[in-house]
């Protein structure tokens, strides 16, 4: 990490020829191996920490001093299981979380996967590296819908190149598992080929049975964050997964799963961690791995095992506590310094030697990252009456946010609108160039939108939906206007729309605007009667396979269970 010439300067400090470029005196600092608060000197020289202790620098001219006494210090907050292009992209995100003393996430990979090759993804990876912010990442083994190019996008060739970077940690999530646990001989490669990099294997295991679990750790995954209950918690430990606890805008179980691990006195605090699992902006309001220390502490976590479950705990898990995750000699420079421990939320916040939050308020936003390789949506296409047609018997019902099952169409579609009152609207994806569509009827979505158009989805390809094909034809219209996005409308008339520039699937503005755009258009769909919690996820999740029953996908309506296509697409 750091060269011959960094290195001799930073002996050179300890020698006493040279002075730090920081110190920082008098604090209590966390101490994660002894589990104790101790008072001492930290001494930091560009991006790093080159002395903890008891002892100051014998040359301090120059240096910047800064006092810490009555605070507490505690290491930069980890993400580890960041989804960084949910409406927002890695630059953003990572600007906001810092301010709140996130300093490093674990993030998917998926987006690059899908949209560009790898030479390109790994010269952005590189340049976000340049950030004052530590990004790692993960290598995916499927795109968790039905293409027919799955088996280019993910082969063994990419996957090990992808393994190979010293900055991808992990391979997963394994939303695939089914098909690793029956035999499929590509994902057992894959996981191989990542398991030879000495990297984890993240599963994705939501009410898995104890026997799955069994066979997924026998076949090399070693972590789990799909945990809903305590006895799932304990089910995964029993049989050594490293498990992460979500607290996430559609799995919220974070303060549950703690608070009864504290009331069954479990001592297990040392080998659990947490992740807020790629949540819609919105739900970041109130903080990020900040917002989870706190809802440990309300649960009754004693405060070192809250601060470490967000910390050390992940660094330890992921072999990188020589860099993250304790304040020691030698490591980052990623610091968070709190009024208090009762106060997750740092007042002062240190990521890799530079300040970027200093007495309450942010210092300056991250530089931007070029982004244009995700290119600009700018379809060359029309809708015309004749793609609206919605002939097909075979539905698709909402259960819940996120679970559709298929259902018998029995109103008559061959209408120009579907009247309002009722919870069945049309629902077309159609492919971002225009070769194909595959149309049906939803149930569940909501009862009064006539027309609404998105460019965020799973594959990249635009969904519209509404009651009104005219408005949905509109609604596409604006979306391409805006160059990709969220566009609502309603007799003739926008109502909301949600700008996504990057490639029609993220944002470029900051985290505060994007939140107040995305409740605005939450607000503006639950009006229209949406019920569920998170229309953001239930839009991409229509087309993800690794969730039952049937979906809406590049070859069709797709029946998960049965791996068969129940209608197939249409070519324009």
């Amino acid at each position: 990490m750091w060269g011959h010439s960094e290195i001799k300067g930073q002996l050179a400090i300890i020698e006493g020829k040279k002075s730090p470029d920081l110190i920082i005196t008098n604090g209590e600092y966390l101490h994660a191996i002894y589990k104790k608060w101790m008072k001492g000197n930290i001494w930091v020289s560009g991006d790093r920490i080159v002395y903890v202790g008891q002892a100051m620098p014998a040359v301090t001219e120059g240096a910047e001093i800064f006092d810490a006494s009555g605070r507490k210090i505690v290491p930069g907050y980890i993400e580890p299981h960041a989804h960084p292009f949910q409406l927002y992209n890695p630059r953003t995100f990572a600007s906001y979380a810092a301010e709140r003393g996130t300093t490093t996430m674990i993030a998917d990979n998926l987006a690059f996967f899908l949209t560009l090759d790898d030479t390109t993804s790994f010269s952005i990876m590189d340049e976000l590296s340049t950030l004052p912010f530590s990004f790692y990442w993960w290598v995916r083994f499927d795109s968790q819908t039905a293409t027919e190019n799955e088996a280019t996008l993910f082969n063994v060739d990419s996957i090990r190149q992808w393994a190979g970077r010293p900055d991808v940690l992990l391979g997963g999530e394994l939303t695939g598992w089914p098909r690793l646990m029956n035999g499929d001989p590509n994902m057992f490669s894959f996981l191989q080929t990542v398991k030879a990099e000495g990297k984890k294997m993240e599963g994705h295991f939501p009410g898995a049975s104890e026997r799955t679990l069994a066979r997924m750790r026998l076949l090399g995954v070693d972590g789990d964050h799909e945990a809903m209950t305590i006895e799932e918690v304990e089910t995964r430990l029993l049989h050594g997964y490293g498990v992460t606890l979500r607290h996430s805008s559609i799995r919220p179980d974070l303060p549950d799963l703690l608070k009864a691990a504290v009331e069954k006195e479990l001592d297990v605090f040392d080998h659990l961690m947490m992740t807020t699992d790629g949540s819609s902006p919105s739900f970041y309001i109130d903080g990020v791995m900040d917002k989870c220390i706190r809802i440990a502490l309300d649960a009754g976590v004693k405060p070192i095992d809250a601060y470490q479950m967000a910390t050390y705990n992940i660094a330890r898990y992921y072999n990188m506590t020589d860099l993250h995750g304790m304040i020691a000699t030698g490591r980052y420079a990623s610091l968070n310094i709190l009024e208090d421990v009762d106060h997750p939320v740092p007042t002062d916040v240190l990521s890799k030697g530079e300040w970027v939050k200093r007495a309450g308020r942010p210092t300056e936003p991250f530089p931007s990252i070029n982004w244009s390789d995700f290119g600009v949506f700018a379809p060359d296409f029309e809708l015309k009456e004749s793609d609206l047609r919605f002939d097909e018997p075979i539905g698709i019902e909402m259960v819940n946010d996120v679970i559709t099952k298929p259902f018998q169409i029995t109103r008559d579609t061959t209408t120009a609108q579907l009247e309002n009152g009722h919870d069945e609207s049309f629902l077309m994806l159609i492919d971002r160039q225009g070769k194909w569509h595959v149309n049906t009827v939803i149930k569940g979505f909501a009862t009064d939108v006539q027309g609404f158009a998105s460019t965020y989805s799973n594959t990249g390809d635009i969904l519209l939906l509404g009651k009104d094909k005219q408005e949905m034809i509109r609604a596409f219209e604006e979306v391409k206007r805006i160059g990709g996005g969220m566009a609502l409308v309603e007799n003739g008339e926008i109502i909301q729309t949600l700008p996504l520039v990057i490639g029609g699937g993220f944002s470029n503005e900051p985290m505060d605007l994007l939140m107040a755009q995305e409740l605005e258009l939450k607000k503006a769909l639950v009006d229209r009667g949406f019920k569920y919690g998170d229309a953001i996820f239930s839009l991409q999740f229509l087309q993800t396979t690794h969730l039952p029953y049937v979906r809406i996908t590049p070859l069709g309506i797709y029946d998960v269970m049965k791996n068969e296509v129940l209608i197939p697409v249409k070519e324009r």
